[in-house]
């Protein structure tokens, strides 16, 4: 290659490809040689079966090494430093560095060099090889996520009240055992492989059962019309978030295995349609995070007007509003926890709690009291006293608009 690099990207990750110690001395230069992951001979070996035109010989092929980088911000710096470019394959692009002896060269992409992963077959076999390496290291980050919740995720879903849910536990155990297959033998056999697809609907009707779950969630908190049921609603809610959004990301984990497993037996048995089913399980696996955000957001919407009607009620029902905004917190660092493997950003805030006092100086918190108030006394009945600490709420809500109009005069 001449002392050259090559960086592939596919939207979800960077490759860098070259020589060994160029590549090293290229993403130590960079600071992101810590960030790499190493690209295993065998899956390079692999691309050896999309023709004689990737490499004119296999001694060429390991001479050079490749390592492939998740898309973060550090890592995105390479992409937009260097420009690379629309390749034949669709969303891959591409572009060859200069030589990492010269300054200028290194910084300056030598668009036209020729390589040998150029052709539009060899890009489809190494984005193959992307997409795989992008599930294994999403896969990684949700075990280290799971491994932070207080009991294992198989109990977690036995306990689950819908017995087809008790299935993903027996498809995790099919699953990860094609995986061993795979980095035993080098590739998945027929036999392993039907054990493994007929595992597929157990995935996805467990996803349809968390969105039917997130959903019924949601209307818990829209049906807590009252301000008493407010705490309640917001603490059942947080607490069964607990339990289902880690089940969701063992589904994500088991889907990602899935995708990757699919990639390697079409990476093996018929290379040409490679770039159609990449393309495929990438949309698919799109559509299936905008379902599960899109059912959060909503179901976190839903608390946020449950924390307005808290807050608007501070004066009479302190306590409700204490445990309103305490359990929307808790179950906001909860979507958090979640989303933070997947790569969603959520840009959620946390719910700011208001003071007693603070609220007694608002005169709508102040009129709202006093009628709130004189309405529970006049129901049961009880004494003048009673009333007149609504009457004296509303006075001095109407003493607090009449100063507020002298000082606007």
């Amino acid at each position: 290659m001449d002392k050259k690099i090559q960086l592939i990207s596919d939207g979800d990750g960077i490759t860098v490809f070259g020589n060994q110690k160029d590549v090293e001395h290229f993403l130590a230069s960079k600071r992101l040689l810590s960030l790499a992951t190493e690209i295993s001979g065998r899956r390079l070996g692999s691309l050896l079966r999309f023709g004689s035109a990737v490499a004119q010989t296999g001694s060429e092929m390991s001479a050079n090494s490749a390592c492939w980088l998740k898309l973060t911000k550090e890592s995105a710096r390479l992409v937009k430093e260097h420009g690379l470019m629309e390749s034949g394959t669709p969303g891959v692009s591409h572009v060859m560095v200069g030589q990492p002896g010269l300054i200028k060269s290194w910084l300056q992409a030598e668009k036209g060099v020729g390589s040998f992963l150029i052709n539009p077959a060899n890009l489809a076999g190494v984005a193959g090889i992307m997409a795989q390496l992008s599930r294994q290291q999403e896969m990684s980050e949700i075990k280290n996520y799971l491994a932070t919740i207080d009991k294992k995720i198989d109990d977690v879903i036995r306990a689950q009240e819908d017995v087809e849910l008790g299935k993903v536990v027996g498809a995790g155990f099919d699953i990860e055992s094609a995986m061993t297959v795979l980095r035993l033998e080098g590739r998945v056999d027929d036999d392993t492989w039907s054990t493994v697809q007929a595992r597929t609907h157990t995935i996805t009707d467990a996803l349809g059962w968390a969105l039917r779950r997130l959903d019924a969630l949601a209307k818990r908190m829209e049906s807590a019309t009252k301000v008493g049921d407010l705490a309640e609603s917001a603490r059942e809610v947080d607490a069964k978030l607990q339990d289902l959004l880690p089940v969701v990301a063992r589904c994500f984990e088991l889907q990602n295995a899935l995708d990757l497993l699919r990639l390697e037996r079409v990476l093996y048995e018929s290379p040409d349609k490679l770039d159609g089913r990449r393309l495929a399980l990438k949309e698919d696996r799109q559509r299936r995070r905008e379902l599960i955000s899109e059912a959060i957001e909503h179901l976190m919407a839903r608390m946020d007007v449950a924390a307005d009607t808290a807050h608007s009620n501070v004066l009479l029902h302190l306590s409700v509003h204490r445990a309103v905004v305490a359990s929307i917190n808790h179950a906001g660092n909860t979507v958090d926890d979640f989303h933070r493997p997947l790569g969603i950003e959520s840009g959620r805030r946390s719910t700011e709690g208001t003071r007693w006092w603070d609220a007694a100086r608002d005169t709508k918190q102040l009129k709202n009291a006093a009628a709130e108030a004189g309405r529970k006394a006049a129901a049961a009945g009880v004494g003048v006293a009673a009333v007149a600490v609504g009457v004296l709420a509303f006075r001095a809500a109407q003493l607090s608009e009449q100063e507020g109009g002298e000082e606007e005069e």
